[in-house]
């Protein structure tokens, strides 16, 4: 049977007849917003049996169906008790595709994408000018907003990455936060990345003057240094390898002796869906390549092969085993 064309009942009577299928229901939902560790659990239990595989290719797949669709719309709509009633018992499947097809973000995610003026999804890049302008270059999954103006040139990455372009100026300035730091630039080209909670700043030319934004601590980045900012304050300055850690924003991809397990990470934030490797011993491998960054997938596909790894695929969702 087509999981595409499973009708509504016919999904909630699967859920209720087969325990794999309502454990993927959950993994479904609780993937939109996964705790600390959560993501390794998940593996753990797709390599735990091969059921929980097709189960979950399967569940995944069910959720592009129009049919799908058209129940969490109606679930989202007034209804009075009696339809509540009549609903109750197959009320996982449909809650279940009102979070994913309703809900674009997770709600964690929802205060930060209404505060954004600029957005893009899994895979995309935008480019951006500002009033002054400066040119900006969102990455995958960013969230971005600025207000340029005689007195204040503010920009604000709420999460994601960026690569700024800065002209410029006499006057102000251009102030850019990313959670726990603030970069004050001038005629500057650098990026900045705010992942987890951890920015990173990245300087290709020019200088960057840095603050955290819950003490006085300060640092000075030139052109071919980098750094990290999390929680405690600010890491070691460490050296830039613009031509490998900028190759983003030429579209690439580009890795040196980095485990495989890094790389993935890295894919993940590419891929519109689920890139899991159920295999302890591909962690380690050490990967070189050179890759576009608008083909995860092949990406993936090509690592498998390299590796001899088995790779299994499934509507947004890829296994490396």
């Amino acid at each position: 049977m087509d999981p595409n064309n499973l009708r509504p009942h016919e999904l909630a009577d699967e859920v209720l007849q087969d325990p794999a299928m309502d454990q993927a229901l959950d993994w479904l939902i609780a993937l939109q917003c996964p705790r600390a560790g959560q993501q390794a659990e998940f593996e753990a239990w797709l390599a735990r049996d091969p059921a929980h595989v097709h189960a979950f290719g399967k569940a995944q797949a069910a959720w592009g169906g129009a049919p799908v669709h058209s129940a969490a719309v109606a679930l989202a709509a007034p209804r009075k008790p009696s339809a509540w009633r009549r609903l109750q018992p197959h009320w996982k499947p449909l809650a279940t595709a009102a979070v994913l097809l309703l809900g674009l973000f997770s709600f964690s995610n929802l205060p930060v994408r209404l505060q954004a003026d600029h957005l893009t999804v899994v895979g995309e890049r935008q480019r951006l000018q500002l009033d002054d302008g400066s040119k900006v270059l969102l990455n995958t999954n960013s969230a971005f907003s600025s207000r340029i103006e005689d007195h204040q040139r503010i920009a604000r990455l709420y999460q994601g990455e960026a690569f700024f372009e800065v002209v410029p100026s006499r006057g102000l300035p251009l102030e850019i936060d990313a959670g726990p730091v603030r970069a004050s630039v001038r005629d500057t080209a650098f990026a900045v990345r705010y992942l987890n909670g951890e920015a990173q700043v990245q300087v290709q030319r020019g200088d960057v003057d840095l603050s955290t934004t819950f003490d006085d601590a300060r640092v000075r980045l030139s052109a071919g240094e980098s750094i990290r900012i999390g929680p405690k304050g600010f890491g070691p300055p460490a050296k830039l390898d613009a031509n490998k850690d900028l190759a983003w924003v030429q579209g690439r991809l580009i890795f040196e002796n980095c485990p495989m397990s890094e790389v993935l990470a890295e894919l993940r934030r590419y891929y519109p869906g689920w890139i899991v490797n159920t295999n302890d011993k591909l962690a380690s491998i050490a990967v070189t390549g050179n890759y576009r960054l608008d083909q995860p997938l092949d990406v993936v596909r090509s690592l498998a092969h390299i590796t001899s790894a088995k790779l299994s695929e499934y509507p947004a969702l890829v296994i490396l085993n």
